[in-house]
């Protein structure tokens, strides 16, 4: 009598070999993806998180180069003026940066009228009659003179315009820090003062001076 062969074929020997070849291509993977990865040092080159705008550095940083490029090109108040009354679009050209409405850099010594939201009209020395001065000295400070004085600091080194606004007021906010923190702008009607600063040149006969300095006697 003919009997079986004991020798039978092993059918789990396929789910087995399934197994472990699944679990080589899996090490094959995390080995590629550890090839593959970088580990960045925090505060590297290579660290992304030094590619995200920080308002705070960017004033920190730039509001003493805007500062000291303003002191140096800064125009007397009574030579503007005249230059202004003469021709304003020369006179923006000569002093000014920015093709519309440029800002320009301006320096004076005058009295300090009364405050309006912040903001003290003055009576500069040599001043043409039917010209009109104010300082805005805060808390809130508009404009974004300070980020455009310059003409270094341009929408293309930003990543949108978001990025742009608040590079302006993050030089604002800087200059309050550094200029407005140690003033009492609250007093500074009938006193005698010394501004540094840059305004837009719109209406040739009212200037509003955002200060870079200000000296009180």
């Amino acid at each position: 009598m003919s009997t079986q062969s004991d020798t039978k074929p092993d059918i789990s020997a396929k789910p087995k070999r399934g197994l472990l070849l699944t679990a080589v291509a899996a090490l094959l993977l995390v080995g590629a993806i550890a090839l593959d990865t970088k580990f960045v040092t925090i505060g590297s080159e290579h660290d992304v998180r030094a590619e995200v705008f920080s308002p705070e550095t960017f004033g920190a940083s730039e509001f003493p180069k805007t500062q000291a490029s303003i002191e140096e090109r800064a125009v007397d108040a009574k030579t503007l003026a005249e230059a202004i009354l003469a021709n304003k679009a020369d006179a923006g050209k000569k002093y000014g940066v920015g093709a519309v409405g440029p800002v320009i850099p301006i320096t004076f010594t005058g009295v300090a009228g009364e405050a309006k939201s912040g903001i003290y009209t003055v009576a500069a020395d040599g001043l043409p009659e039917g010209i009109t001065i104010r300082v805005q000295t805060g808390p809130a400070i508009n404009g974004t003179e300070l980020r455009d004085a310059t003409g270094t600091i341009v929408f293309g080194q930003f990543t949108n315009q978001i990025e742009y606004q608040d590079a302006g007021s993050a030089l604002n906010n800087e200059m309050k820090r550094q200029v407005l923190a140690g003033i009492d702008t609250k007093t500074l009607t009938g006193k005698t003062i010394t501004v540094t600063g840059v305004f837009k040149l719109v209406n040739p006969k009212n200037w509003l001076v955002t200060p870079v300095r200000i000296k009180v006697q």
